[in-house]
């Protein structure tokens, strides 16, 4: 008897770009899932109004986003990908969810309090419920695992005891999801700053490095990341910039940190950038190639979003339906 596959629940805002960080940390590590879960991909565009968008940007970076997701490997026939929009019952279920959800617990929320600090002249109901939206995005699939990274483990575990709460007053109808524990990919920093995090949300663009930025730009980035004046490539103490730097050869040539730490022994740091820069520019050509494939082929890339919203709405409206029902509506 073939062993059913767990659901894999995941969901991106499109906003910004993706950055060599988030496909050496994540993106590239679910090509793999893609074998082993029932994988969803949300483009979670009604997130992204929280905070104030130009509507064609949103639109362009929300199909810019799925192209992204299909160059880099996730095969539609396997992986479920769509529009958060496109699917109504994320909405539906996030307003009845809001009716068991408590607002000290939504006041709690450190993404809350920063982004109304980032934000001050738009602090609006949306980014106070959005924990809620994000639940519902997870529960109405009976979602079994949810990649997490420290930012929204808050969230996931708001999602839980939403699910656990109305599982209690109405008998087993949500299934309480669990955190998924990748794969550590390499944990790639800024170019600029070493000790920070690679962003897409960085305000200087020499920081990061787009998965789909063309060659000379991501050589003249690298060129002048940030390092140190002692001049060796190695490891240590004040040497976050090197480290960083070997960090990102490593995981774009598969080479060993202590096979290049060897390697660039006695040599200097003009040579160890230009071998860098040749390594990423290499490691993200062909997902460029396709992407600007995919980019030209409007009509496959939106066949794929439409069908993963038919999927989608089909799974969804399961869940919702036995909602509707636990909470007294009238069937329609």
């Amino acid at each position: 008897m073939e062993e059913v596959k767990k659901i894999l629940y995941s969901a991106v805002q499109p906003s910004g770009c993706v950055t060599l960080g988030n496909y050496l940390g994540a993106i590239k590590n679910w090509v793999d899932l893609q074998e082993s879960y029932n994988c969803m991909y949300c483009v979670a565009d009604l997130h992204s109004i929280t905070v104030r968008q130009t509507p064609a940007d949103l639109r362009k970076r929300s199909v810019e986003l799925l192209s992204l997701f299909l160059a880099c490997g996730l095969d539609p026939e396997k992986n479920i990908m769509y529009f958060q929009s496109h699917v109504p019952a994320h909405a539906e279920l996030a307003w009845i969810l809001n009716c068991y959800t408590y607002m000290g617990e939504l006041s709690r929320m450190t993404q809350f309090k920063d982004k109304s600090q980032r934000h001050a002249d738009n602090i609006n109901a949306g980014l106070f419920t959005y924990p809620v939206l994000m639940a519902a995005d997870i529960l109405l699939y009976q979602t079994d695992l949810v990649p997490v990274g420290v930012d929204q483990k808050q969230h996931l575990e708001l999602a839980r005891d939403i699910a656990a709460r109305f599982n209690g007053i109405y008998s087993e109808t949500f299934k309480i999801p669990e955190p998924y524990i990748a794969k550590v990919g390499a944990k790639i920093m800024s170019l600029t700053e070493p000790t920070k995090k690679m962003s897409k949300s960085d305000p200087n663009p020499k920081g990061f490095i787009s998965v789909v930025e063309d060659a000379d730009s991501i050589a003249k980035k690298i060129k002048s990341a940030v390092t140190d004046s002692e001049g060796s490539i190695r490891r240590g103490e004040g040497k976050e910039g090197i480290e960083n730097l070997m960090s990102i050869l490593s995981a774009t040539s598969g080479e060993s940190i202590e096979s290049i730490e060897s390697r660039f022994a006695g040599k200097g740091y003009g040579e160890f950038k230009a071998e860098v820069a040749e390594a990423v520019v290499e490691c993200l050509r062909p997902i460029k190639e396709k992407y600007d494939q995919y980019m030209q082929d409007k009509a496959y890339v939106e066949k794929v979003y439409t069908e993963g919203a038919q999927h989608a709405q089909y799974l969804a409206r399961r869940t919702l339906d036995k909602v509707y029902r636990k909470v007294g509506f009238v069937k329609r």
